[in-house]
């Protein structure tokens, strides 16, 4: 049977906060949790599924939590490894980098074979540029609780809906 694990900062108070609404919406029994700043290699590789937090910090700068386990990633074979990212960002604080660590994140982890999952629509959201964009969809979900806080439940269900039909 494949595991689940639902892997954000528990000392990030945004991010925690939306982790752990995808983690009653997922059904909290279905999957566990793992604290990034404190993960080591193989409690990562433990997981067949995939819900990372990736909040964009700065000018569109992995969170340093993510910055210090790349150079881990960077030697991981993720092949059949099924991921899904969510990130948070400020689409009119920094509108010239929304939700690019979702984007920087995706990029290395299908570099090692990781299939990534959770695609959304940009549609609703104004900002200028990010690299969390492919084809006209954002890499996976997108979170703005300075600007959209009152969408966030929605885009969480909805995003939640679609993922647990693409994990094995």
């Amino acid at each position: 049977m494949s595991k689940t694990g639902i892997f954000y900062s528990f000392s990030t108070k945004n991010s925690a906060g939306v982790a752990e609404k995808i983690k009653e919406v997922f059904g909290a029994d279905k999957i566990d949790t793992i604290a990034t700043d404190e993960m080591s290699d193989d409690q990562f590789l433990a997981y067949d599924n995939y819900i990372l937090s990736s909040p964009t910090w700065f000018d569109g700068e992995l969170a340093g939590y993510w910055d210090e386990f790349v150079p881990a990633l960077e030697d991981m074979d993720l092949h059949g490894k099924t991921v899904a990212i969510f990130g948070l960002g400020d689409q009119f604080g920094y509108p010239e980098n929304f939700g690019d660590a979702v984007g920087l994140l995706a990029n290395i982890l299908e570099k090692r074979g990781a299939t990534i999952i959770g695609e959304t629509s940009t549609n609703g959201y104004k900002f200028e540029k990010s690299k969390a964009i492919r084809d006209n969809k954002f890499l996976g979900l997108l979170i703005d609780v300075e600007n959209q806080d009152d969408l966030t439940n929605e885009r969480i269900k909805i995003w939640v809906a679609d993922i647990k039909k693409k994990f094995k």
